[in-house]
This record gives C-alpha cells, structure tokens and sequence, in this order.
C-alpha cells in the first residue's frame, strides 16, 4: 500500500476535500458529510469519525464511523460507513488497512464492538468481521448484511487480515 491513511479529526484541513469525495462516491447530501466531519473534529465522542487513506495529494479511500447507517436498528451502533476505495487501487490491500485502523482507533477511543451494513459478503470476514443478520436499510427494497467486529472477542483476529 502506497498511501497514508489520516484520522479527519487530526487532519481538519482535509475536512472539504473528503467531504467532498465521500458526497461524490455515496450521493449523500455534501452538508450532511461537512457536518458530520466537524463534529468528529471537535472531539465530542467517539462517533463520528472519519477516515481517508491518501496516496500524495489524492485520496483514494475511506470510511466513516457513525451512529446509525440509515436503517432501523438504533441499537446497532455505531456504525462502519461509507466504505470505499477508488477502483484502480482496489485489491492492494487499502479498504483491509482502513478497516485495521477504524477498528483499533475506536477501541482507543472506548469502542470494542463495531457494525456494518452491507450487500457484501465473504469481503469483511477475512478481517475479523462476523455475519449477524439482516436489516432493512432505509428506503431499501431488499434487506443488507449485518455484520459486526468485537476487539478481542468472539469476532476473531481484530483488525487483522487473513492472507
């Protein structure tokens, strides 16, 4: 991996540029991901946070932690989001290295146990992520995957990819 991954809350001068780049990716409203990034740049908890993995002055991934991922189980929190990696860099082991970093940055921060909403499978098992159940993501016509990540527990190897 030839990129550098920043916690936004320690990179504030990033904050518009990854806005902007998740906005383009996921089509959530660019105020919603502006927001969300200055509040985990304040410091007031452990969610929200935002991460990109960044190769010179491209970013070329990320991910978010938040509350909720638009879906109905509030007691599922919080939330892995917004993962992506650019195409051309897919495969070189960066969406691996974000989830490693999300995971032991929240458990610094008071969180062992993560989830994620997804329609994949078989991509978040080899890095310790663990099949849970199916929830019916807001506006969605078919439910998504569950999944979820335990520092230390029943999860397997946190953070750790299987090569």
């Amino acid at each position: 991996m030839s990129c550098v991954i920043w916690k936004i809350r320690e990179h504030p001068e990033l904050l518009d540029r990854a806005a902007e780049w998740f906005h383009e990716k996921w089509g959530v409203p660019l105020e919603a991901y502006r927001e969300s990034m200055a509040e985990c740049c304040t410091g007031g908890g452990a969610a929200p946070q935002w991460y990109a993995a960044v190769d010179g002055d491209e970013i070329v991934g990320g991910m978010g932690v938040i509350e909720n991922d638009f879906h109905p189980r509030k007691d599922l929190s919080p939330n892995v989001c917004a993962v992506y990696v650019e195409e051309a860099r897919r495969c070189q082991g960066i969406a691996g290295e974000l989830l490693g970093l999300v995971c032991a940055d929240m458990a610094e921060l008071g969180v062992d146990t993560l989830y994620l909403l997804t329609d994949h499978d078989s991509f978040y098992e080899r890095y310790g992520w663990r099949f849970l159940c199916m929830v019916q993501g807001d506006g969605e016509a078919e439910p998504s995957r569950m999944y979820i990540h335990t520092q230390g527990g029943e999860a397997g190897q946190a953070g750790t990819a299987v090569v």
